[in-house]
């Protein structure tokens, strides 16, 4: 089983993976021998977080041109994790252009980048993660933009693996509960939220990005190799 985790001499690449449950993901493979390539919309120096030993790459999702140049850049691939995700509350995806602005990042983006790196997966046969989230599975009526986006996230995994599996190609997804991030600080740090959100996660607790790290090294490991198209709930049970 160790060995099935050891990811010594794949190259990696997690869009959205300086912050959150993308760097806790980042940081799960790096540790496990993993050459680390993360991306993000701002400039390394604007982060805090532990990217030690990653190569960074500063890139917007939704710029179609920017993900090309940068897909370039990368000689080879065994696993991409697709995690870049923008969410806008006080409900301001009411708004069509914030309302498209999310799903050109949370899944036009997402489609975009698996394309761009199919090719070089299919080289080896590696697999892709795509990040979706509990909001994959029922509405949230304050955020419209996000959940239509990981529903899709949930639909476009199933299609991919469809398309791809033939070639040996994975594509399965990851759909996280509660998990405190920079994201999530908005329902985290208001304690009738949280609360409420505590008491309805059958675990009693919000999850971690570590937590999130653990599952993807599963999904993209050998004890996964005859899975593909499904999108796991990591969420403490709240969906339940």
């Amino acid at each position: 089983m160790q060995d099935l985790l050891d990811f010594t001499g794949k190259t990696v690449v997690v869009t959205g993976g300086s912050t959150g449950i993308g760097n806790g993901i980042a940081r799960a493979f790096r540790d496990r021998g993993a050459k680390l390539i993360v991306t993000a919309s701002r400039p390394h120096a604007t982060y805090d977080t532990d990217m030690e030993g990653m190569e960074y790459h500063q890139v917007d999702i939704a710029d179609d041109d920017a993900m090309r140049a940068f897909a370039e850049k990368v000689p080879g691939l065994h696993v991409l994790v697709n995690s870049a995700g923008a969410v806008f509350y006080r409900r301001q995806e009411y708004r069509i252009d914030t309302f498209r602005k999310v799903l050109d990042v949370n899944l036009t983006g997402v489609m975009h980048a698996c394309v761009l790196f199919h090719e070089k997966l299919k080289a080896v046969q590696g697999n892709i993660i795509n990040i979706a989230s509990v909001a994959s599975f029922g509405p949230t009526p304050g955020n419209p933009g996000y959940s239509a986006s990981k529903g899709g996230v949930a639909l476009l995994t199933k299609s991919l693996a469809t398309a791809w599996g033939p070639e040996g190609v994975r594509v399965n997804g990851l759909a996280p509960g509660f998990v405190a991030t920079r994201m999530t600080t908005v329902s985290h740090e208001n304690p009738q939220i949280s609360e409420g959100i505590v008491r309805d996660t059958p675990l009693r607790r919000w999850g971690t990005p570590e937590e999130m790290g653990q599952v993807a090294l599963f999904l993209a490991s050998g004890m996964a190799s005859f899975m593909t198209g499904h999108t796991i709930p990591v969420d403490g049970g709240y969906g339940l």
